[in-house]
């Protein structure tokens, strides 16, 4: 048996490249190791210049992105914002940090992302009651786009604003534009599962400019323009520092590369599973989009198979192999048991039926023949 049988595969590892270490080598000579110096403004102007946004601010994670850009559209207390239920819960908890409640939308099968048919359902709803939602964050799941012709035609129709989470989605665009430019803000995800990674960190986008500026100063304390440390607005230390956001431009010179590699290993799995009538690999991108493939995912089909995913799942782990079930959705989630919800059927069906499976840029085709193989072996 080849040595690489042996080794653990994991669903997303980081996958470091050239020239971090320069970067990083360079804060600390400098001594330039707070949430401030060239490393950070350079991050910042890399993440505008691709993803093409007019901003960038960037902070210590994507859930506190989240954060300050719903405090920056004037979320607050006693609001509602509408939030796919098919999503990590990152997407969600910033909206109770703010005192706001979370109103939960079903998927669509295309893309697996927010709907837009009960999207509408929830906007006229709301609409009728005389009380508009305050938000609608829109998640690119895995990488993949959202409907967002459909998604922003309904938004500016209620003139609800946009928050676009795109933690998973760096690398992936619509109609040629880079994902992360189309909210009224937008946020990034640089943990260390994700396609370029700064270890812990995120990126909040906006083309606004007071938008910015208000992100960093909330994420820097809030501290009012006095000679002594004086607080007007409840603030946070939300920046990210100068010795991350160097691994960051290291990974941003990568950037393509790293996509590449992932959609290889999309279209290999894809490939290898073609003639396997139980397993679906997971969903074809649409006209004029371009996933990122973060994640390869599959879907079980209950006609040709009677396993589960965590029969798989748990088969996967004795051949040393990392998979992962799909998002369990949040409105099955005891945290938000009591939040109202909009269909559910599809990404309760998603979640029932979906794995998924390694997809790490440093994996090789090797790699993703041994999975498939062990994939096989228990179908």
């Amino acid at each position: 048996m080849h040595s690489d049988d042996y080794d653990r595969l994991f669903l997303s590892p980081p996958h470091l490249g050239r020239h971090e270490l320069n970067y990083v080598h360079k804060a600390i000579e400098d001594n330039w190791v707070a949430p401030a110096g060239p490393n950070l403004d350079g991050f910042e102007r890399d993440l505008c210049q691709y993803v093409g946004t007019q901003h960038c601010v960037a902070l210590s994670s994507g859930t506190a992105a989240i954060h300050l850009g719903l405090l920056l559209l004037g979320v607050g207390p006693g609001d509602e914002v509408l939030v796919p239920s098919f999503t990590f819960v990152a997407t969600a908890s910033p909206v109770r940090y703010v005192g706001a409640e979370p109103v939960f939308i079903d998927s669509e099968t295309r893309t697996w992302n927010l709907c837009p048919q009960r999207l509408r359902e929830a906007l006229a709803e709301r609409a009728r009651r005389g009380k508009q939602a305050k938000a609608i964050i829109v998640v690119h799941l895995y990488g993949m786009p959202a409907l967002l012709n459909e998604i922003l035609e309904l938004a500016a129709e209620y003139g609800v604003p946009v928050l676009e989470d795109a933690a998973e989605a760096l690398g992936s665009r619509h109609h040629g534009q880079a994902l992360g430019s189309f909210g009224d803000v937008a946020v990034l995800s640089f943990n260390g599962n994700k396609i370029i990674t700064t270890s812990g960190g995120g990126a909040l986008l906006t083309n606004n400019a007071e938008y910015a500026r208000q992100a960093r100063w909330l994420s820097t304390q809030a501290k009012d323009p006095a000679p002594y440390y004086q607080h007007s607005t409840l603030g946070y230390n939300y920046r990210l520092s100068n010795i991350l956001a160097g691994i960051g431009r290291g990974q941003m010179e990568l950037i393509e590369e790293r996509v590449k590699r992932r959609r290889e290993i999309f279209a290999l799995y894809q490939e290898l599973l073609r003639d396997v009538p139980a397993v679906q690999v997971g969903p074809a991108e649409p006209a004029n989009t371009r996933s990122n493939r973060w994640l390869t995912t599959i879907l079980l089909s209950p006609e040709h198979t009677e396993r589960t995913p965590e029969d798989l799942r748990q088969h996967l782990e004795t051949h040393n192999i990392e998979s992962r079930p799909l998002w369990k959705p949040l409105h099955l989630q005891p945290l938000f048991a009591a939040s109202a919800m909009y269909g559910g059927t599809v990404c309760e069906d998603l979640f029932t039926r979906g794995l998924c499976l390694p997809s790490g840029s440093s994996m090789t085709d090797a790699h993703v023949r041994r999975v498939v193989k062990a994939l096989q072996a228990k179908l």
